[in-house]
């Protein structure tokens, strides 16, 4: 209402709309009326009354809300200004949903890309699922890591080296070479054929390098003609390299020439022949592994005289190491030492990363020809930066894959999530273990880490090292790179040697580009970058590529490319330790353990000729 006497205003009206709204004073509505909105108060400055805005009109007053609340004067500013601050409010809820939304939005797209990707993937990229996953620092023997950092750091300060950057050379002269690229002793070609030997190699680079020279001793044994070996394509290495794509063909060809008889392909009138169904086709199923030659001239002769070919699919480690004649033994040799030369574009490659991690182009040795060819480095831009110096590297071949130590059944330190995560892994991946191990009782872990079962993890392999005196400075090549746990099971070994390089961090993407989608091919790199290394390290001797670069460095090495062989065995007896050890007596005894590996003996029987590859002669024996 307004003063007394002054004459009322006419009652103000709002339309909004299609909607007809009205204010109007609080004591102009009968007391009775409960329909009174409250969508908005405010005050009328001409009436100076509290007003209500209306929700519409029906009959004399509309369809009103319940009856208004009186509202004091205190509030005034803020019912004048509560559409604005509610819209303030609302654009703030707005964004913080949009936000949120947004947000959400990407996490799936994340998420489907990483389900794509690891759908789209064979094995290989399963392991580098498991590869990639961040995961705490993991350490088996805190103690020794301890006291190894010690150590490295006081001999930064002192001019001590180790000496196990040579090797001994004790009888050295006693070793000779188990064949030669003109070996006298040869058995020579048959007059005739007696068929075809076609030859399907499975397995990675080095499985496959074995099957090759297998290959060509079978070919002298049964007097046939060889058909340059075929690879397998395989859901593992998925890798379609075939030979001539890893090794130069004619240069095999020319080698073996005066040994054996080698083509390229079947003859045209061959081609048309049904293998399998002639019963020519022979599996790993129908020969033993380490057959020995009479197993392949009672089985394998006579179906090669009645077809005139024969086709082994699958041919891997399946001719033994004796007895074997000893010109087939030369003839194996000659093949993987001298007739098996990597094609030039993986030498140019080789060659450049090993220059990378010498720091210099200087490089002379005989392991560098065989390897690099005409790629291996002049001496002149040593001569032209004196400054530079050599740099020597120690090539480390590190097993510890999720495949390796799924199927090993061995723990190493990750507690309930590694046993979980691995189980997963054997049951999807190997499921004739899973089988087997119904069948039977299995060993427990820490019996298998006491008989040497387990393989050496990177921290393992640190401790190894540097118990031999190995510096902190040391440049290191890892070979293969793809290690289970990544970081965290890495860390032990990178933060006391941390000079540790890998092909693709020393190459660019570009130069690596040509071998990415050929994991043979990118393994050729990493046996040549190991071959020709000063100091060549393995964590299981058991393996192709150590096994194979390992006999390389012994056979062109001169005795000076030493080879350190752990004995798992006895290196976990000295870890079991670790609570009580003292660094003096650890350092004494692993020392002693890689001296035993290095020593000079001759070839034991059964054990592989490509490994050991020099007769140890002594006066009145040819062993």
């Amino acid at each position: 209402m307004g003063k007394q006497g002054s004459p009322r205003s006419p009652r103000p009206e709002l339309s909004i709309g299609t909607k007809d709204y009205q204010i109007r004073s609080l004591e102009s509505l009968p007391s009775s009326d409960p329909s009174i909105g409250r969508r908005y108060s405010g005050v009328d400055n001409n009436w100076k009354t509290k007003v209500v805005l209306l929700d519409g009109l029906k009959d004399e007053y509309g369809k009103l809300g319940s009856k208004g609340v009186y509202v004091g004067k205190r509030h005034i500013w803020f019912r004048k200004h509560v559409r604005s601050i509610a819209f303030m409010f609302a654009l703030m809820g707005f964004l913080f949903l949009l936000d949120s939304f947004m947000v959400s939005i990407f996490d799936s797209i994340n998420v489907q890309n990483d389900s794509t990707s690891s759908n789209s993937s064979g094995l290989k990229e399963d392991k580098t699922a498991y590869i990639k996953e961040e995961k705490p620092p993991v350490q088996m023997y805190g103690r020794l890591l301890n006291l190894a950092y010690a150590a490295l750091a006081e001999k930064e300060f002192k001019q001590e080296k180790s000496n196990f950057w040579e090797e001994p050379h004790q009888k050295a002269s006693l070793w000779k070479p188990c064949a030669d690229k003109k070996d006298s002793e040869r058995l020579g070609k048959p007059d005739k054929s007696n068929g075809y030997l076609m030859v399907s190699a499975n397995g990675g680079l080095n499985q496959q390098r074995v099957a090759i020279c297998n290959a060509v001793a079978l070919a002298s044994l049964l007097n046939a003609t060889l058909v340059l070996p075929r690879f397998l394509y395989s859901n593992v290495w998925k890798d379609p390299s075939q030979f001539g794509d890893i090794y130069q063909e004619e240069y095999f060809m020319k080698i073996m020439k005066d040994d054996v008889n080698i083509i390229k392909e079947l003859p045209s009138h061959m081609k048309s022949l049904d293998i399998e169904s002639i019963g020519s086709l022979i599996t790993d199923a129908d020969i033993v592994k380490e057959a020995k030659p009479s197993d392949y001239l009672e089985k394998v002769l006579p179906l090669l005289l009645r077809n005139g070919v024969v086709h082994f699919l699958g041919f891997g480690n399946r001719l033994g190491f004796d007895p074997v004649p000893s010109q087939l033994q030369r003839l194996r040799c000659k093949c993987n030492f001298h007739a098996l030369k990597f094609v030039p574009k993986i030498q140019q490659v080789g060659s450049l990363l090993i220059r990378r991690i010498r720091k210099y182009d200087a490089s002379q040795s005989m392991l560098d020809k065989q390897l690099l060819g005409e790629f291996m480095p002049s001496s002149a831009s040593k001569m032209n930066d004196p400054t530079r110096g050599p740099s020597r590297y120690l090539a480390l071949h590190l097993r510890f894959e999720v495949d390796m130590i799924a199927y090993s059944l061995c723990e190493f330190g990750g507690g309930e999530d590694e046993k979980r995560e691995l189980k997963a892994y054997r049951e999807s991946h190997f499921p004739l273990l899973i089988e087997r191990l119904k069948k039977s009782k299995p060993i427990s872990p820490s019996e298998l880490r006491k008989l040497g079962r387990c393989p050496l993890t990177p921290e393992e392999a640190a401790l190894v090292l540097a118990g031999l005196g190995f510096k902190r400075g040391t440049y290191i090549y890892l070979a293969g790179s793809h290690m289970y746990g990544g970081e965290s099971r890495m860390y032990p070994l990178t933060s006391l040697y941390p000079n540790l390089v890998t092909k693709e961090t020393l190459l660019t993407d570009s130069e690596l580009a040509p071998f990415r989608n050929f994991s043979s091919q990118m393994a050729a790199l990493d046996f040549i970058a190991c071959a020709t290394s000063d100091v060549f390290a393995m964590t299981d001797s058991g393996s192709q590529l150590s096994s194979l670069v390992s006999g390389f460095r012994t056979y062109y090495g001169g005795r000076r490319a030493p080879n350190l062989r752990p004995n798992k065995k006895r290196l976990a007896a000295i870890l079991s330790e670790n609570s009580t050890i003292g660094w003096n007596s650890f350092e004494d005894r692993v020392r002693k353990m890689i001296e035993e590996g290095q020593r000079v003996r001759a070839r034991s029987f059964g054990r592989s000729i490509y490994r050991q590859p020099s007769h140890f002669m002594m006066e009145g024996r040819n062993d």
